[in-house]
């Protein structure tokens, strides 16, 4: 039982995609959704600095035109997918929901908006590790902040002002160690509404299909049946915390037994690992990694 994954925000690296650029048809595809992006995706993911990938109008159009490279170089075909925060567009795209080019041209207004929806007041977001989740979740609820990325494997993403996020560094749960992420706002929190009535406006203008694959959504872990549904799913996810641990609650219940994570990979595998153990995971770092996902899957 195979499920594919596709990684969010904050998993490019400065030159990721330089190795991939190598394979033909990869960069081929790469060139050609640059148009649709509006960004020279090739540039970003070879010569660009953190900084500047970090921007999230870049950095969303990026990872899903590089997850979906990946995948169509990879070319397999999964029993279950799922994406992680902007990674649902690839996984929408995979399952055919949307097109790859509807993916990206959706991405890229949501990479827009979300952006200029960061800029409105100074906020970011922390990854807490460890401790107990109760005691965590009733500490951010106490600091005025958002768990937005509930992780599973011990790890809670908060979300919310700079000055909130550095009091909750300053006091955190018993336990539980704070990092702060190199991402350029609040995402999945209320900071993020702006965005939502964007998105839903040019989602309007995509007819989605229905999912061929198995597509499991960030909001509840539930597998959706219907296109619409998803779509509508994608667009308010915007402002909404995103449940990996239940996405992964429900890759375990259907009896996976391998997970591939797409371009650029490890996150996600990583908190397989810890989630859920005796599960055999591939991360689609550099084109080697092509090889060991095929020998895997035999």
């Amino acid at each position: 039982m195979l499920v594919i994954v596709a990684p969010g925000q904050g998993a490019q690296t400065p030159g990721f995609l330089s190795p991939w650029l190598e394979i033909p048809e990869f960069r081929d595809r790469i060139s050609a959704w640059s148009d649709i992006a509006g960004l020279d995706l090739a540039s970003y993911g070879t010569t660009a600095g953190a900084d500047e990938i970090r921007d999230t109008a870049v950095a969303q159009p990026l990872l899903v035109a590089a997850a979906l490279a990946s995948f169509k170089t990879l070319g397999v075909r999964p029993d279950l997918v799922a994406g992680h925060s902007v990674g649902e567009f690839a996984a929408a795209a995979v399952a055919g929901v949307l097109t790859p080019e509807q993916a990206l041209g959706l991405v890229r207004e949501r990479g827009l908006a979300m952006a200029k929806a960061a800029s409105v007041t100074a906020t970011g977001m922390s990854a807490v590790l460890g401790g107990d989740e109760n005691e965590v979740l009733a500490a951010l609820d106490r600091h005025g902040l958002t768990p937005a990325n509930i992780n599973g494997a011990g790890q809670i993403v908060a979300g919310g002002t700079l000055e909130r996020l550095e009091a909750f560094a300053a006091d955190p749960p018993a336990r539980a160690r704070v990092r702060s992420l190199a991402v350029a706002g609040a995402f999945h929190t209320v900071h993020m509404a702006p965005a939502v009535d964007h998105l839903r406006a040019e989602a309007a203008t995509v007819t989605p299909a229905e999912p061929s694959i198995t597509l499991l959504s960030n909001t509840d872990g539930a597998a959706v049946t219907a296109g619409g549904e998803f779509l509508e799913r994608l667009v308010t996810q915007v402002a909404n915390p995103v449940r990996w641990d239940a996405c992964m609650a429900t890759m375990a219940e259907r009896g996976v037994t391998t997970m591939i994570e797409l371009l650029p990979g490890g996150t996600l595998t990583g908190l397989a690992k810890r989630a859920m153990p005796g599960v055999r995971t591939v991360a689609l770092k550099t084109p080697a990694d092509l090889d060991t996902a095929r020998e895997v899957l035999g």
